[in-house]
């Protein structure tokens, strides 16, 4: 029992670097996010400059490929924030 003490009391001891930690996490995973996004609306953009032809293709690639990385990224930012409320 005793040494349930002693781990309580490190996690009490680090929680402010578990917040800091966690805040710093949703931020990089909100940056990922608009970067890839980013990546991928580009691409898109040079693939129908080159191919109009196969804009309704590209555009569906596009919008299932972003709605991934949201998602992935929405992820993220509710495990951080669970860790930063909790």
């Amino acid at each position: 029992m005793h040494l349930l003490a002693i781990l309580l009391q490190a996690v009490a001891d680090l929680a402010p670097y578990a917040k800091m930690g966690a805040g710093i996490g949703a931020g990089i995973a909100a940056i990922g996010a608009g970067i890839g996004i980013g990546q991928i609306g580009r691409g898109a953009v040079e693939a129908i400059a080159r191919q109009p032809e196969a804009v309704g293709d590209i555009r569906s690639n596009m919008i299932i490929s972003a709605a991934l990385i949201e998602g992935v990224a929405f992820f993220a930012i509710i495990v951080c924030f669970l860790i930063l409320f909790v």
